[in-house]
């Protein structure tokens, strides 16, 4: 995990030059890429096998203490059996304690200096804006000699690292213990050393997606907004983080660290062991801050990020919290808890990433506004009435999340002003609970997700500029806007998902979708389809070789459509077809036991229906 540090910090200086609001950076681009070269030699120390060593040992201990009350007497011994082996290959059994504390002592130190370093870095880059062309000329000198202190700093450091003395053949004897196979008796060790042996990136992914409610889960792309959020992907020009930040997560299913909840769809969580590995890891790093690791709510001061789940309705005091903060509260948070939340958000001027759930707050704290530095604001499950225009002072937010509030949201211009925002979900689950943008959202040109909204007022022609929309969820579909949305929607081919909600209907495309809306070259990218309409009566064609990503199609509600279309037999990568409230008739015709249109969907592996008949056919 120590490495982890070093990285993020380099990747931290190489986003700050990647920007082009920060251009008066280029005038210190030396001295920076001279610090960046000088982490190198501290990363490639830290990353020593000697180190893996003293690391995988403590998070071994860490793994014991944790899940003592759950493990059975074999996995205890396995473990100690794992501890002991490690203490042969360094041949230190006898002194590895105190090696352990002089090696946390300077790696606390390192990262003492590299914590500095990053809010020296977040503050100018808060000072520098708005200052005049003089003023800022002034401030990047005094940035430009300041890495050179933190540069001269980490040298210092560097000069005083740990003189261990370990065997010269250790590199090699490690290598042997990690190319050994472990018996069939010793799961635990097999899934640590590979949990020990993923990429620094990888390992922080998984750390954040222990930062949610474990029973719940979230969506791949809600993980993958926190990650690049967060700053735990690196950012190259040219290129979409979230690409980077989905790969990683994948890589992650693939190695069974990461699954898919089998009641809820595309909801993901961390199973066991991986699970109280990386709690393990949190406990002993001081890294990630989880309520789940203790009992206790105690924060420690080095702690960069927190998590704080299923708590009754109240949270503790943070006097140092930095970049961090995941709140998940039963039943709403009391007085005093809103009233400590307020002031945790004022001293954490340098937040990133604050997910409050089911706080059931009803107005935004004045002290979010004010979080300069701040990425990602999830404010979900909540009785909020309105978005303030003051949230246009976040200018650095990507991903604002208000889906699942009680009550109607009403969006004010401020949220034009949020330039830098990728992703705006807003979806209510009550009928009729669209939410209304402001004319000119079009004018946000990341935006790369865009959901819950009503297109009436003209924004339905908007959409149609917006060509770079990824997700895209229009609820309450009617007469005013349906055609002029239906055009817009057809420009949008770097749709990966689209979710339409039809409201009352009479017009032409509103009740009938044709070849048209499923040809070939149209959509290549969407992978996830839902529609929900009371009137639609007729799906006619999907061309041969349209729709070719197509993973999901969902069908809410569609009680007057009586036939699928034809050529949905060609839509080979179709995983999931979900059908919900409607005609009796489709279902006869679509069942397994001889529905005459059964050829359309038999290829598709899961078919789920929820309705009068689902015991008669397809369950959940």
């Amino acid at each position: 995990m120590a490495v982890s540090f070093v990285t993020l910090f380099q990747w931290r200086l190489n986003s700050v030059l990647l920007q082009q609001e920060n251009e008066i950076l280029l005038g210190v681009k030396d001295q920076i890429l001279s610090l960046v070269s000088k982490l190198d030699e501290v990363g490639s120390f830290l990353g020593d096998p000697f180190f893996w060593t003293l690391h995988a040992r403590e998070t071994a201990k860490c793994f014991l203490t944790l899940s003592k009350p759950k493990l059975g007497k074999k996995g205890k011994e396995q473990m100690v059996s794992f501890i002991r082996k490690l203490d042969e290959v360094t041949g230190v059994s006898g002194d590895v304690e105190r090696i352990w504390a002089s090696y946390k002592t300077w790696v606390s130190e390192i990262r003492g200096t590299l914590r500095e370093a990053d809010d020296y870095v977040d503050d100018f880059i808060v000072k520098v804006y708005g200052q005049t062309e003089q003023d800022q000329k002034e401030s990047t000198a005094e940035f430009g000699s300041e890495i050179e202190n933190i540069k001269s700093r980490v040298s210092e450091i560097m000069n005083r690292s740990p003189q261990l003395g370990f065997s010269p053949n250790l590199k090699e004897d490690i290598k042997k213990l990690l190319r050994s196979k472990f018996d069939e008796g010793t799961p635990l060790v097999s899934c640590m050393l590979n949990y020990m042996n993923l990429p620094y990136d990888l390992k922080l992914s998984l750390l954040f997606c222990c930062a949610f409610r474990r029973v719940c889960g979230k969506t791949k792309a809600d993980l993958v907004r926190v990650l690049v959020a967060a700053g735990l992907v690196q950012e190259k020009s040219g290129e979409l983080t979230e690409d980077k930040a989905h790969v990683n997560l994948e890589r992650l299913v693939d190695l069974g660290m990461l699954k898919e909840k089998v009641s809820t769809w595309d909801y993901y969580s961390v199973p066991s062991p991986y699970y109280e590995f990386s709690l393990s890891v949190m406990n002993a790093e001081d890294f990630f801050i989880s309520t789940e690791n203790s009992d206790s709510m105690i924060i420690s001061p080095m702690a960069r990020h927190v998590s704080i789940l299923e708590v009754p309705n109240t949270i503790t005091s943070m006097n140092n919290l930095q970049h961090s903060l995941f709140v998940s509260a039963k039943d709403g948070l009391s007085k005093a808890s809103s009233d400590c939340l307020r002031t945790v958000l004022h001293n954490a001027k340098f937040l990133r990433v604050l997910d409050l759930e089911n706080t059931l707050l009803k107005s935004l704290p004045d002290e979010i506004v004010k979080l300069a530095h701040l990425r990602y604001l999830g404010v979900t499950q909540s009785k909020l009435t309105e978005l303030p225009e003051s949230i246009g002072n976040l200018r650095n937010l990507q991903t604002l999340d208000i889906s699942w509030s009680e009550s109607e949201i009403e969006v004010s211009n401020g949220v034009l002003n949020v330039v830098q925002v990728r992703h705006l979900m807003m979806y209510q689950p009550m009928n009729g609970n669209e939410v209304r943008v402001p004319q000119g959202i079009s004018r946000l040109r990341n935006l790369q997700t865009l959901e819950g909204i009503y297109a009436g007022g003209g924004i339905a022609k908007e959409l149609g500029i917006m060509t770079q929309l990824r997700s895209l969820e229009v609820r309450c579909v009617s007469d005013d806007h349906a055609d002029e949305l239906y055009v817009s929607i057809m420009k949008l081919t770097r749709l990966q998902k689209l979710s339409l909600s039809v409201e009352t209907v009479r017009a032409y495309k509103g009740r009938r979708m044709d070849k048209e809306f499923c040809r070939v070259g149209g959509f290549p990218k969407l992978e996830y389809l839902y529609i929900s309409s009371d009137n639609l009566v007729e799906w006619t064609e999907i061309e041969e070789g349209a729709l070719p990503c197509l993973k999901q199609l969902s069908i809410f509600h569609c009680m007057e459509l009586m036939l699928l279309p034809e050529g949905l037999q060609h839509l080979t990568t179709l995983r999931i077809l979900d059908m919900w409230c409607v005609h009796e008739d489709l279902i006869r015709r679509l069942s397994p036991n001889g529905g005459p249109e059964n050829y359309k969907i038999k290829h598709i592996p899961l078919v789920t229906y929820q309705g009068d008949m689902s015991h008669g056919f397809w369950g959940r």
